[in-house]
């Protein structure tokens, strides 16, 4: 109990060296001496919801999609703003119809206030220890097709283990989620590499990936054995990951085949893709999970067998940061144990 009250003696410290920077040389009211009394711990907490509100504007980048992010409505958040600058004594931000930017008062509060909020996260969660229960909104990307069908069940675990947590799940299959922060994002779920370094990436599993197609694409012919026996067949391109020339390895030799090919019909949709195979207008190469039970009931066959693409890893993606909140650490644990079922076919 002693170790939390110091560490919250120094969180309360932090916030008051940042306001009197803030402060010195102008002419406002004296900033209270440093102590732990009960009105000193209150007028922090009421400052830490403005400091929150605050860098949560410059994240998202304007009034209205903080409000949206943090659950209220843009004069809420206009009024946190306006009584954060009367408490600092200073103007923050400088706003007309269309644009917002920090002052030079603002840019230094925004970076001492981020690190004050992560330092008061974190005692929090220290504080509460290990039985820390989640609670809050957890927001979270995912492909449309595992968001729909392979995700739902630990998400529902997810869920049914904290009770106390909503989740936010929004379906994106462009796996170059720009900014997490601005869009309010606590993490998401890829398929294919992680090309942003400053994303921490957790690897979850890899999918299969088969070339298959309608019977009715054969035309009574003879299925084909070999890579290059493809080339003379009508295909449908997954234009997220090819377009116009297909990679196939064997997986008893090694050997690597490129086709070029001309697309009957593109899309960057898995699940159009699987219903335009069906519909018999081309050869297509998709995740074997998606196309099992097509697989199993002879809508579909698989051609090639011992040729396929390149297996695609799904991995859990987070901004990098020194402190993670116990909403996102137990989705990540929940979604690691679940991911070998997730892409079993």
């Amino acid at each position: 109990m002693q170790f939390g009250r110091l560490q919250a003696q120094a969180v309360v410290a932090q916030l008051v060296d940042l306001l009197y920077i803030l402060r010195m040389k102008r002419s406002v009211t004296p900033i209270p001496a440093r102590s732990t009394n009960s009105s000193l711990l209150q007028g922090a907490g009421d400052r830490i919801e403005l400091m929150q509100t605050f860098v949560r504007i410059v994240e998202a980048g304007n009034l209205s999609a903080a409000a949206a992010q943090l659950g209220t409505t843009q004069p809420t958040v206009s009024r946190r703003l306006q009584t954060l600058e009367r408490s600092l004594g200073v103007r923050l931000l400088n706003r007309s119809t269309h644009t917002m930017r920090l002052t030079a008062d603002g840019e230094r509060c925004f970076e001492r206030a981020r690190d004050l909020l992560t330092s008061w996260a974190a005692f929090e969660s220290d504080l509460r220890g290990v039985d820390e229960e989640p609670d809050g909104i957890l927001r979270v990307v995912a492909p449309h097709a595992f968001g729909q069908e392979r995700l739902i069940k630990p998400l529902a675990d997810y869920l049914k283990r904290y009770p106390r947590m909503n989740v936010e799940w929004l379906l994106h299959d462009d796996s170059a989620i720009q900014d997490f922060i601005a869009a309010g994002i606590d993490c998401a779920i890829q398929v294919g590499e992680v090309t942003d370094s400053a994303l921490v990436a957790i690897k979850l599993a890899e999918v299969p990936r088969i070339v298959v197609a309608a019977p009715s694409v054969l035309a009574g012919a003879a299925v084909p054995e070999h890579a290059t026996d493809l080339a003379g067949l009508p295909w449908l391109a997954l234009r997220t990951y090819y377009r116009n020339e297909v990679l196939l390895r064997n997986s008893l030799t090694g050997k690597v085949q490129r086709l070029a090919i001309s697309p009957r019909m593109g899309t960057d949709s898995l699940y159009a893709l699987r219903s335009a195979a069906l519909q018999g207008l081309g050869v297509a190469i998709g995740s074997a999970w998606l196309l099992a039970d097509d697989l199993a009931a002879g809508r579909l066959v698989q051609l090639v067998p011992q040729w396929q693409a390149a297996s695609l890893p799904v991995n859990l993606v987070y901004p990098y940061a020194s402190f993670y909140p116990a909403r996102l650490r137990c989705f990540v644990e929940i979604m690691r144990a679940a991911a070998p079922a997730v892409v079993a076919g």
